[in-house]
C-alpha cells in the first residue's frame, strides 16, 4: 500500500473463505497495525474507551444475525480473520465500526452527497465522508465467487467486504448515513451493500433484497441502473423508495414518513440541506452525457466537498467515487478529491462486462 491517500486494488477469487482470506493476506500488515490503532480508531472517536472484552457480547449478537442471513459473508469475515492473522471478533469489528459508534454526539460537517442518473447515460457518484481519517485505508475489491452469475467491483475502507460499488449486470450502489430509530444487532448496511451486489442483476432485485434484510442501523442507500434510479431509506424496518431518472440524496430523511423521526442534529441538518441544494444545482447545469471528470469537478467544490480541520473526530471527504453501471466502471479519487487523481477500475475477467463487449485484448 503507498502511503497517505493511496488505493489497493485487489483481485479475489475462490469460495466465500478464500475471497475473505486472499483479502486479509494481502493487506494484513496494514489491518493489523489499524486494528492495534486505537481499537480501530475508536478509542480516539468515542467519548469512553471500548475493549475486545468489553464488545464480545455486542458482536456475538451481530455475530449471530449476519451468520443467519448471510452465511457466505459469514464465511468470508472468518477468512479475512485468518488472512489477517487476528480473532475473528476483531474482523467482525472491521465491519461494525459505525454501529458500534452509533449516534455521534459532536455536531458533524458531512457524511456524504450521493446522486444516480438512469437512461442512456447511467451514472452513480458521490463522496464519502468518514471520520477517523481512513484515508489510508483505502481498498477496492475485483471480486468473483465460485459459482456466481457477475461479479462485483467495491470500494472499501480498513478491511470492509462491502461499502459501494458496481456489478457486472450493471447495478451500482451508493449509501448516506441517516440517523432515526434504534440502531440494534442485525445487519450492518455495509454488508448489506455487498450482498445486494453480489445478488441483484436490477434496481428491482436490490430493493428486495434490502427489503429482506434486518437492518442494524439506518441508512438511505442509492441505487442505480440503465433503466431507473432509487433511493430506499431505511428506519426501523421500514423502507421508503423515491423513484426517478435523477435522484439525490444526503444525511436528513427526505420521505415525508420519515421525517419526524430523524434524529440528525441541527448542525448536521444545516450542512446536509446546503450540500443536497449545492448538488440539485450543479447537476441542473450538467448534460445527461456528462463525462467522469465532470462528475469529480461537481464533487469536488464545497460545500459538497467537506474539507479537513485536522480533528480525527469530525467528518471531512476522505473520496470520491463515480460508477458506470453500463460500462461496469468505477472511478475514484482517494483522499481530498479536490487535489488527487482519478483512478479508474474495470472487471479483470473479460466475461465481466455488463454490456456483453469483449476487453480490450480479450476474447471477441
Amino acid at each position: 500500500m503507498t502511503g497517505g491517500a493511496g488505493i489497493t486494488h485487489l483481485r479475489l477469487r475462490g469460495d466465500p473463505y478464500e475471497v475473505g482470506r486472499q483479502h486479509g493476506a494481502a493487506l494484513a500488515g496494514p489491518l493489523r497495525g489499524f486494528v492495534d490503532d486505537s481499537l480501530c480508531r475508536l478509542d480516539l472517536l468515542l467519548d469512553e474507551q471500548v475493549t475486545m472484552s468489553g464488545l464480545e457480547p455486542v458482536l456475538s449478537a451481530f455475530d449471530k444475525v449476519i451468520t443467519a442471513e448471510l452465511p457466505r459473508l459469514a464465511d468470508e469475515i472468518t477468512g479475512l480473520a485468518d488472512g489477517i492473522g487476528i480473532h475473528r471478533d476483531q474482523a467482525l469489528l472491521l465491519q461494525l465500526r459505525r454501529e458500534i459508534l452509533g449516534y455521534r454526539k459532536i455536531p458533524a460537517r458531512g457524511d456524504c452527497t450521493t446522486y444516480a442518473r438512469a437512461g442512456s447515460h447511467p451514472v452513480l457518484a458521490q463522496t464519502v465522508d468518514l471520520n477517523g481519517d481512513l484515508d489510508d485505508q483505502i481498498s477496492v475489491l475485483d471480486v468473483r465467487l465460485t459459482g456466481s452469475p457477475r461479479g462485483v467491483l467495491v470500494l472499501s475502507f480498513a478491511g470492509l467486504l462491502g461499502y459501494l460499488g458496481v456489478n457486472s449486470d450493471g447495478l451500482a450502489v451508493g449509501l448516506n448515513l441517516v440517523l432515526g430509530g434504534d440502531w440494534k444487532p442485525g445487519v450492518p448496511p455495509y454488508l448489506a451493500i455487498r450482498h445486494v451486489l453480489d445478488s441483484a442483476a436490477t434496481v428491482d432485485e436490490a430493493v428486495e433484497c434490502l427489503r429482506g434484510l434486518p437492518l442494524a442501523s439506518s441508512r438511505s442507500f442509492m441505487l442505480c441502473d440503465a433503466d431507473k434510479a432509487v433511493w430506499v431509506e431505511a428506519l426501523d424496518g421500514g423502507f421508503r423508495c423515491f423513484e426517478a431518472q435523477q435522484a439525490e440524496h444526503t444525511n436528513h430523511f427526505l420521505h415525508p414518513e420519515f421525517e419526524p423521526f430523524d434524529e440528525i442534529n441541527v448542525f448536521a441538518r444545516n450542512s446536509s440541506r446546503r450540500r443536497l441544494e449545492a448538488c440539485r444545482a450543479g447537476l441542473a447545469g450538467m448534460a445527461p452525457a456528462a463525462g467522469v471528470e465532470e462528475h469529480f469537478a461537481l464533487l469536488s467544490v464545497p460545500p459538497i466537498r467537506v474539507v479537513a480541520t485536522g480533528d480525527i473526530r469530525y467528518e471531512r471527504t476522505v473520496a470520491a467515487a463515480v460508477a458506470l453501471p453500463r460500462s461496469g466502471r468505477l472511478y475514484i479519487r482517494p483522499g481530498d478529491p479536490a487535489v488527487s487523481a482519478t483512478r479508474e477500475f474495470t472487471f479483470a475477467d473479460p466475461d465481466c462486462r455488463p454490456d456483453g463487449s469483449p476487453r480490450a485484448g480479450g476474447p471477441s
